[in-house]
């Protein structure tokens, strides 16, 4: 596993970037609080839904993270059938990206290294934030490759997205759009994997990776 070191401010980006992105369901949850109290005495049951599906954004969002950016994600008992199952909770949500993958039959036969599964969820992830209109996340392995690919209407890049991936990019450059491939790129340096986007089509963008 080759030492990287983390400026300050990345940090600081990545926590912007997960407290930006847990901002709306935790607010919804209170949103959906103050219309129990305000509604006792009538119908709740809006207001409980509201706090449900708030309450299940947020975990999922948080399992992502945990896998993505904590040390869960290179626990050797992670699988990706559990990688599957996470991220399906964290698209679950917003109902606009599904999955189309196998966990349990595209890894077939495939030992592993150590944090392969937070390489991973960090590619998918990075497929999900190419789709702005929805659309499809598939996954496929051949001969130690691991190819992530989203597909749908105006799939692509936003604007140095490749740049913070391969770490081209100055940090003081970087913003919380950005800063989730640029940590994507040096958790991979980290792993000894070589994360890269792949030749794509019309809506249609492919992450690649493989142990270096």
């Amino acid at each position: 596993m080759e030492n990287q070191t983390i400026d300050s401010a990345v940090l600081e980006l990545l926590a912007s970037r997960i407290c930006h992105d847990l901002i709306s369901p935790v607010g919804a949850v209170n949103n959906g609080v103050e219309f129990l109290q305000e509604d006792m005495g009538g119908d709740v049951s809006d207001a409980v839904d509201l706090i449900a599906m708030s309450a299940q954004s947020a975990a999922a969002r948080l399992q992502v993270f945990r896998l993505a950016y904590g040390t869960g994600g290179r626990d050797s008992t992670i699988k990706p059938e559990d990688i599957h199952k996470t991220f399906g909770g964290f698209l679950q949500a917003e109902e606009k990206v599904k999955q189309e993958w196998d966990p349990y039959s595209v890894f077939t036969g495939y030992d592993r290294p150590e944090g392969f599964c937070k390489i991973l969820i960090c590619a998918l992830m990075l497929a999900h934030e190419a789709l702005p209109k929805g659309g499809t996340i598939a996954v496929t392995h051949a001969n130690g490759t691991t190819t992530v690919t989203g597909s749908g209407p105006d799939a692509g890049l936003r604007p140095q997205v490749p740049q913070a991936l391969s770490r081209k990019l100055d940090v003081s450059v970087i913003d919380p759009r950005l800063v989730h491939p640029y940590v994507c790129g040096l958790m991979a340096a980290q792993y000894g994997f070589a994360l890269t986007i792949a030749e794509s089509g019309p809506g249609q963008v492919s992450f690649t990776f493989s142990a270096a």
